[in-house]
């Protein structure tokens, strides 16, 4: 069975972004970046929600179109409607059952694209199987949590750890359900 990696930028003090989306704090080149930048490419599908496919606009993506050429889109939202779409670009409705098909039915591991209130809703649904953070050696003090509001306790297994030259560190966990 393919998984849902949670592969996500933080800060120290568990934020996805700063205040107002704000990620200009974020190490945003170097070994580390690049690594992520490698390891996306052996993702086919990609699922998020709603305002994590809306940030990428401020960075060119227009409405309807993939934010990763090379992947399966699925955005999970109530409240999106876009005119047109890419043929490889889905609105879902919120719903477990549909989560699983699309992890089901990929062809590789299912790439959770930020999103901390998305990412929370999965975690208390037991949906997320990995977690890879790409910690920043940075305090934001405020923003989005890496899991929105949930609640949910969680216990995990570390798997991997690799620092690099700039602070940044990549932590794989794997969950344990």
């Amino acid at each position: 069975m393919k998984k849902i990696v949670y592969y996500v930028a933080i800060s120290l003090d568990g934020y996805i972004a700063g205040v107002n989306d704000d990620i200009s704090m974020f190490i945003p080149d170097g070994e580390g970046v690049e690594k992520y930048l490698s390891d996306l490419q052996s993702f086919k599908t990609v699922i998020m929600g709603r305002r994590t496919y809306e940030f990428g606009y401020q960075f060119g993506l227009q409405p309807g179109q993939l934010a990763y050429p090379h992947m399966q889109h699925y955005i999970f939202s109530d409240s999106l409607h876009l005119d047109s779409t890419h043929d490889l670009l889905h609105i879902e409705k919120l719903n477990i059952g549909r989560i699983q098909e699309i992890k089901e039915h990929s062809s590789t591991d299912v790439y959770l694209c930020g999103g901390g209130e998305f990412a929370g809703w999965l975690l208390d649904h037991g949906q997320i199987d990995i977690l890879k953070l790409k910690i920043n050696p940075i305090i934001l003090g405020d923003g989005i949590s890496l899991f929105g509001n949930s609640k949910t306790n969680a216990r995990m297994n570390l798997t991997e750890s690799t620092l690099y030259e700039n602070g940044l560190q990549i932590i794989t966990y794997e969950l344990i359900k």
